[in-house]
Formats: C-alpha cells, structure tokens, sequence
C-alpha cells in the first residue's frame, strides 16, 4: 500500500480480543524465560542478532523505503545465521533537524506516518514467515530519533537542545527532566501502549500473538542524565511503569529495559540491579563501546583488542552475576568496534572489528554469561552516499549523527560475516550440551 509522503493518520488503541479461529490456532512460539535462559517452548534459545535499527523504514512504501533490498538484507541474514534484530518503533517529531533521522513515525502524540506503520507490519510479516525474531525499541533517550527530547517539547517543556547545535553536556543536562515530568512520561507510555496494542494488518493478528515478537523494549540507552536520588528513583519509576502498562497490553511477550549497564545509571549498580530485578522486567541488558567509552582510540584499533576485550569482561561480570542471582538471562544487545582508520567504505579493513568480534563471540559461546546478542549494526547492501547522512541516502547501521558505515556490518564484509557464522554455528552446539 502506498501512501504519500506527509500522510498521516490519528491511531486510537487496537483490540487485541481472540477470535474463536485464533484460540483454536497452534499456539506460538514465545520466547520465556526458565532457569536464567531463554526457551521456544523447551528448547533453550541463546543466539546471535543485529541491530536494524531502520527496519521498519526500509520496509516501507514511502520516502526511505526499499522493500526489494529489505527482503536481500533478511535473505543475507538468514544465510549468515543471524535471526534476531533490534528494531526502532519511532522517531518522533520534527523532520529536517540535524542528526535526526527521517522518515518519522510519530509527528504529533497519537498522529502517526501510516507509511512507517505499514511498514513495521511488513516486516514483522516477514520476519514471522522466515522464524526469525524482533526486539521493538519505543523510545529513545538520544537525539536522533526524537525520543526523550520530542517529548518534552509535547509535554511543554520548550524547545530543547540539540547536541549537534547546542553539544551534548548541554543536551544531557536538558534531558534529567524527562523521568521527572509525568506529562512527557505519559506520552511516550501512550506510545508504547498503542505499539503493544496494534494490529498487523498484513498477517490479521495482533502484535501480542505474533511468534517473531522476542521483546518490547523501553526505550534506547534510558538514562537518568543524573546522580541525584530524586532523578534516580523516578529513572526507575518510569522504566517499571512503561513495562507494566506494555504487559498489561501485551501480556504474552517479554519486556526489556534498552539500557547500556552501569554506564546508563550514573554509574550506580545498585540502579541498574533494581530496574532489571523487577517483576515487570524478563532479562538483563547492557551495550559494550570501546571506541565511544575510550578503551580504544583512532591509532589503537588494532593493537588494542586484547586490552579492550578485558575491559569487556570486567564489565559484563558484574552484570551476569546480578542476573545470575536474579535468576534471568542477560544480553549484550549493542557492541561496535569502528572499522580500521575510522573508514567507512563497505569492504575497507576491520581487522580490530574482527578481532574484537570473534573474542565476543566466544565468550558468549564458552562462558555461559550472556544468553543472547545483537552487534551493531546491520549495513548490509547499503552504499553510503556521504560520510555524514543527508535526505535521502541509503540508511546504514549507523544513525544520523554518526559517520555512515563507521561501525556497520555490510555485505562486502566477508572476513566479519564468516567469523559471524562460525559463531553461530559454535554457540547453537553449546545450546545442545
């Protein structure tokens, strides 16, 4: 279904009643939790993802859209062993700011791009024809697609900064007041509940019976953007408030926070073990960035692996242990290594990217601490038209605000797609010990 550009429609709330045919269907595959692992039914699930952040772009009709090279990119991730992605259900609000991604998917609260909409239902579609899985991101505490800042400015808060104008400790400071203003909160909940409500209207089924539904998820790297307590507890509040209202909708599928660990609370453990050890929260999450985190510079990529690697590992335990004492899985759902030189060209070198990889990879094959990941992030067949991202380039993994193809997974990445599928192949063998 094509729809114009600019088109948009005011969504209500879906039914998500059964319909006698529905409730006489084999039941679907869900994804739950039993003993700290996942489980399809009784058969652990621990596996080896991306991040598609622009899926349900790519999958439209409209501006942005391409559902020929969408059905390469799921036809290329199958062959390589990958079977869950991480997708972005937004952005939101005004096009055409700088580092933000467009298409969006919310102009207004409640008045949605149906272009966008029709095109996250494809994709689901198609992900459930293939068996493959999705995480749906809600919200998102950064810039690029909106997120905590649009609604602020929904809410009434004015105009908020925008880091590529205004910088990012700027931009930080700004967003403390998201947790803390229950009008914006209630908007971005209203998001989620319409989202975990909806209807697909290529399949017929409401979200809440579709099999390729691993998660919803909060938001992208929620932070408090703040050490006080006051800020910390309403954190909290609100990521335990977004998942019940998601599984008061949708209480067939499992719910996840997005957040990067300890990094994403103000450094506090303690903040981190109390948002993940909810009732209202299924399984564990952190992101891994060396370069961004400053393991790693421009000149070390390569000589530096080993010494990042350990700092991964120093990270992630503390982490396992808390959900290991929780007795919930745990997953490394970003990790990105910049390719060799800070190039961005499809097929340039990425013998640090590599490197680092693989030692990932086999931790999560050997170690037993983490259940399941998504690399970031999938470019596959994308040809990055600039290095910086301008209307209407050919999106890859990495976000506006970033140089495209910095840390994206393309095609022509042979040496990282094999260590890729000897991985996978390495940790559904220890899945069956």
């Amino acid at each position: 279904m094509a729809v114009a550009a600019g088109a948009f429609v005011a969504v209500a709330g879906f039914s998500m009643c059964r319909t006698a045919q529905s409730e006489k269907a084999e039941a679907p595959a869900f994804v739950t939790v039993a003993d700290g692992e996942f489980r399809i039914g009784d058969s652990v699930y621990r596996y080896v993802g991306t991040n598609f952040w622009y899926g349900a772009i790519l999958a439209s009709e409209g501006r942005g859209g391409d559902r020929a090279r969408l059905e390469r990119e799921l036809d290329l991730l199958q062959q390589t062993g990958i079977d869950n992605v991480r997708v972005l259900v937004g952005g939101d609000g005004e096009e055409g700011l700088p580092s933000h991604i467009m298409p969006v998917l919310q102009t207004a609260p409640g008045v949605y791009n149906d272009t966008i909409l029709d095109g996250l239902d494809f994709l689901m579609a198609e992900l459930e024809k293939r068996g493959m899985k999705a995480v749906l991101y809600l919200n998102n505490a950064w810039e690029w697609s909106g997120g905590y800042g649009t609604y602020l400015e929904w809410a009434g808060a004015g105009k908020q900064p925008n880091p590529a104008v205004d910088g990012y400790p700027a931009y930080m400071e700004a967003m403390s007041a998201f947790v803390k203003n229950d009008s914006a909160k209630a908007l971005a909940i209203a998001h989620a509940r319409r989202m975990a409500g909806r209807t697909n209207r290529y399949t017929g089924k409401p979200y809440a019976e579709s099999p390729a539904l691993m998660s919803w998820q909060v938001a992208n790297e929620p932070r408090a953007f703040a050490d006080d307590s006051v800020t910390k507890a309403a954190f909290a509040d609100y990521i335990i408030s977004t998942a019940r209202a998601i599984k008061e909708t949708d209480p067939n599928h499992m719910v996840s926070t997005g957040s990067e660990g300890i990094h994403g609370c103000e450094y506090d453990m303690e903040l981190w073990r109390k948002i993940h050890e909810a009732p209202e929260i299924d399984y564990g999450i952190l992101h891994l960035w060396p370069y961004n985190w400053s393991w790693v510079t421009p000149e070390t990529l390569t000589d530096s692996v080993d010494a990042a690697f350990g700092k991964a590992v120093d990270y992630i335990t503390p982490h396992y242990e808390a959900m290991r004492a929780a007795g919930k899985p745990l997953v490394l759902e970003e990790f990105g290594y910049p390719r060799d030189s800070m190039a961005y060209a499809p097929g340039s070198p990425v013998s640090g990217r590599d490197a680092f990889f693989a030692r990932i990879f086999d931790l999560i094959a050997t170690s037993g601490m983490i259940n399941g990941c998504n690399f970031w992030g999938w470019g596959g067949y994308a040809e990055p038209a600039h290095e910086n991202w301008q209307p209407w380039d050919p999106y890859t993994g990495d976000p506006a605000q970033e140089a495209q193809g910095l840390n994206s997974v393309f095609a022509a990445d042979s040496t990282t797609l094999a260590i890729i599928r000897n991985s996978v192949d390495a940790i559904r063998k220890a899945n069956e010990k």
